[in-house]
């Protein structure tokens, strides 16, 4: 399957896990640490994949959420999206799984499933995370 590209983000990264990664454009230069749980050094304000993964996703999908909102002509306000990338053993591997806690404030719990729902369909995380790793949903409706 091939998109037609309308954005390209470039990212270089040396040094690993405990290098920097640097966007193309300067705006993210960030200093990257594993951490002590995963038996790194675990360095004061650094980053790691995981925490670069989770701001990507819950970026990406809030804004899917709110494009499914629009389509359906349901107004939502205030929407968040917090995701917890967890990293772990998977056999001999490693892997990933995440966990999306989705707020839409004052609507009705069933109807903010059914939008959440078909954010994960539409959502380009999502999509390209279907079938490879765990992606657990969590609605709430708390103002």
């Amino acid at each position: 399957m091939s998109i037609e590209r309308l954005y390209t983000a470039k990212a270089k990264t040396t040094g690993g896990r405990d290098g920097r990664a640097i966007s193309s454009d300067n705006v993210i230069d960030l200093p990257l640490s594993t951490p002590k749980e995963m038996g790194g050094p675990g360095k004061p304000n650094t980053t790691n994949p995981e925490q670069l993964f989770a701001a990507g996703y819950s970026a990406c999908f809030d804004g899917a959420l709110n494009l499914v909102a629009r389509l359906s002509k349901t107004p939502i306000t205030g929407s968040t999206v917090e995701a917890d990338v967890s990293f772990g053993k998977d056999g001999e591997n490693y892997g990933i799984e995440v966990d999306l806690l989705v707020n839409i404030p004052g609507m009705d719990q069933q109807q903010a499933e059914e939008l959440v729902a078909k954010a994960h369909q539409v959502c380009p995380y999502s999509r390209a995370t279907r079938g490879n790793i765990v992606v657990n949903l969590s609605t709430t409706t708390n103002a």
